[in-house]
Order: structure tokens, then C-alpha cells, then sequence
């Protein structure tokens, strides 16, 4: 008998120690999600239209490997964060967020701290490195992103984004069309991930709120029930909400958090240059791709001239980290524990 897959959102407490809303000096709300408690920090920054529950299973697999923090971030117009303006995704503006959220973070004792950036998220880090934003960054990992590769694929993006789903009726059903798309290969990563990635059609509230209320929710009635001396019918006809009717549960559908055709006008100042910065970026770095055929002239150059290590992970799609985070974690494990970004 062949059993049926699971395609049911996970809450990010699997995965995560805390989450928590940060408030910078500019009035940005920032929603973080953290995994360990000491050593230095692998502050992760996930790509376009995806959130910090993309780094869920890497931070899982690396923290019980090294002694280390793992930091997630949902970036500007994505997941949970809330700014006065979600839609400038300059590579100057969500540059200077990660630097203040840092500085908002640690304030004037920030750690060590390690970028970690995935394909637009990885763009940011560069940016983020080259200007100096982080006064204590000891390296620089960057996940299949490559400035040649990135600028070329630009022309089929809008086409790209139209060929998706528009809608989804449900969790479940986003989670597996990401599954069998390929978005995402790791059904494990994409029960947790896609949800930081929609919001309800109807009333705006992001995935991972409304999978908030029902974890809070489901909590209480198993708080309730275990109470054997108050439990009663009344009690618990009031910890579940009455079932939907057919016609409401019809148009409660799901679509994307951010509309990323809009946010074309930023695109080319993500990449453009980015080898190049890449490459003079003084802190020690690394490069994560899932084939040779993405890299380009420049990095070829500066890879044989032994200006960055680099590392192939075949067989996996785009989302390195998520499709693969035991092949990944082994080389931030060795980043982490070595003399390659610092002296212990």
C-alpha cells in the first residue's frame, strides 16, 4: 500500500528556538527567528519571495553540528516584517536594514557575525559586506547567485512568475504544487518554508500568522482537556471554532505574500557589479552553487586565483540550503569550526 505524502504546514518551533519581532531605530519591524545560543552568528538572509522559515532545516542541522547562533530574518516586503516602506527593495535599502538589524540586535557587543545570503538574499549580503554595514563580519557565504547567470535569467523572470499559480486553496496545496514544481525538492523544508511565503487572499494575514492562531489555538483546547475538573461541553464547544460552511471555505484561498512581478525596477541593481564585489569583499568568503555551468568569467578567474572557496552541490534545484541541508551544513560546519574565517 502506497502511502499517501504529507503536505501539512509545520509550525517553525520544530526548528527554531525563539522568534520575535525586532523594532530598529528606523520604526521596521523586523521578524526574526533564532537557533542556538552562543558562538557566532550565521545571520541568513533568504531570496526573493521567500522568508527566514527557508533557513529552517539548516539551522536545525548546522547547530547540532558546531557551536553557533543561527539568525533568520524575513527581509523588507516579505514574511512577517512590517517597514513604512515595503516596496523599496533597492539593494541600498535592504543593505542598511541588515545592518541596522544587526546593530538593533547586539547593539555595541554584536558577535561574530558570518552573511549567509540565498540567490537575492545572497546579493544583499555582497552589499551588505562591501559596505561595511557589519562591523564584526568574519565571513561571507553566498548560495547559487551569480552575477553573469542572474542577469541573464532576468529576461524569462516576469515569464517565469506568470507561469505560477495565482491562487491556492490551501496550505497544503501550495506546499505541494512547491514540492512537484520543483521550487523545492525537500518536502520536510517546504511544509515549514512555503508558509512564510502567502497570505490569505481574503484578509491579508501572512501564512505563518494565521498557523500562529491555530498552534495557539489547539494548544489551549490540549491545555483544556488535560484539565479534567473544568472540562465540560461547554468549555470545549468554546476552544474550536464552529466548521466553515462549504461556501466561505471556497474563496478562502491563499496567494503569494509579495508580488514580486512588481518589484522588476530593483532587479539589475541586485546583481549588476556583483562579481566584482563579491570578489573585493575583504572578509573571507565562500560560494554554494548547485552546478559549474553558473558560475561566471569573473568568478572563474578569482576562483583559480584561490579568492574564495567554492563548493558544488549537484543534484538539487535552486534552494540549495533547502533541498540538501546536510550537504550544506557540512561546509559551514567546516567554515565555522576552522581557522578559515577565524582564530578560536
Amino acid at each position: 500500500m502506497i502511502r499517501k505524502k504529507d503536505y501539512s504546514p509545520v509550525y517553525w518551533d520544530k526548528y527554531f528556538d525563539h522568534k520575535k519581532d525586532l523594532v530598529t531605530s528606523t520604526g521596521d519591524t523586523f521578524r526574526i527567528y533564532e537557533k542556538g545560543s552562543e558562538g557566532p552568528v550565521l545571520f541568513f538572509l533568504h531570496g526573493g519571495g521567500f522568508s527566514a522559515l527557508s533557513w529552517a532545516l539548516l539551522s536545525t542541522h548546522v547547530t547540532t553540528l558546531v557551536k553557533c547562533r543561527c539568525v533568520a530574518v524575513d527581509l523588507r516586503g516579505h514574511g512577517d516584517s512590517v517597514t513604512s516602506d515595503d516596496t523599496n527593495l533597492s539593494a541600498e535599502q535592504m543593505s542598511s536594514d541588515v545592518g541596522n538589524i544587526i546593530h538593533s540586535l547586539y547593539n555595541d557587543d554584536p558577535p561574530p557575525v558570518i552573511l549567509v545570503g540565498h540567490s537575492m538574499g545572497g546579493a544583499i549580503a555582497v552589499h551588505t559586506a562591501v559596505r561595511h554595514l557589519v562591523s564584526t563580519l568574519i565571513g561571507l557565504a553566498v548560495i547559487d547567485v551569480v552575477e553573469g547567470t542572474a542577469l541573464e535569467a532576468l529576461t524569462s523572470m516576469q515569464s517565469f512568475l506568470r507561469g505560477r499559480p495565482r491562487t491556492f486553496e490551501s496550505m497544503d496545496k501550495a506546499i505541494e504544487w512547491a514540492v512537484r514544481s520543483g521550487q523545492i525538492l525537500n518536502l520536510e523544508s517546504a511544509r515549514v518554508s512555503m508558509v512564510g511565503q502567502l497570505k490569505s487572499e481574503s484578509s491579508n494575514e501572512t501564512g505563518a500568522e494565521e498557523l500562529e492562531h491555530q498552534h495557539v489555538s489547539c494548544s489551549d483546547t490540549i491545555e483544556e482537556e488535560e484539565d479534567e475538573d473544568k472540562a465540560s461541553q461547554a468549555s470545549t464547544v468554546g476552544q474550536f471554532k464552529k466548521p466553515a460552511d462549504p461556501q466561505s471555505m471556497s474563496i478562502h484561498r491563499y496567494t503569494w505574500r509579495i508580488d514580486l512581478s512588481k518589484t522588476e525596477k530593483f532587479w539589475q541593481g541586485w546583481f549588476e557589479g556583483l562579481s566584482q564585489k563579491f570578489l573585493s569583499c575583504e572578509a573571507p568568503k565562500m560560494l554554494i552553487l548547485a552546478g559549474p555551468d553558473r558560475l561566471d568569467k569573473d568568478l572563474t578567474i578569482g576562483q583559480m586565483q584561490g579568492k574564495f572557496q567554492m563548493n558544488l552541490l549537484p543534484q538539487c534545484g535552486h534552494a540549495v540550503h533547502e533541498d540538501v541541508p546536510d550537504r550544506v551544513n557540512i561546509r559551514f560546519s567546516f567554515v565555522v569550526d576552522s581557522d578559515f574565517f577565524f582564530l578560536l
